[in-house]
């Protein structure tokens, strides 16, 4: 009997052992997957910030470069209204005098 005791004791010992061990166990790898994520979190965020990085600087690199198109198409604009003032300013500016105060025909808009 008193064998039996003893086994049922050993066997109950045993199998907190078991328990406790597999507890620990679930509790290292809960612990693990738990920084695992964290930095699978992390190293996703690091990723997409680079990637916002890249764009932020193509974007601004393509705005840049379309500024400067622009930029140069302006200034052709200007260059070719400035020449056309020098070719015909004073003689706009007759027209517009002259129809202002009535004493000639309206100017040629073709021009």
């Amino acid at each position: 009997m008193e064998d039996m005791i003893k086994r049922i004791v050993d066997m109950d010992k045993k199998a907190r052992e078991i328990t406790e061990a597999a507890e620990q166990e679930k509790a290292a790898a809960e612990k693990e997957i738990g920084e695992k994520a964290a930095q699978l979190r992390e190293e996703y965020l690091s990723k997409a910030r680079r990637r916002i990085q890249v764009n932020r600087e193509m974007e601004q690199r393509i705005a840049e470069e379309e500024w400067a198109k622009t930029k140069v198409q302006y200034e052709e604009q200007m260059n070719r209204l400035n020449t056309l003032y020098a070719e015909h300013g004073d003689e706009w500016v007759r027209a517009v005098v002259d129809a202002v105060t009535g004493q000639g025909p309206a100017p040629d808009a073709s021009r």
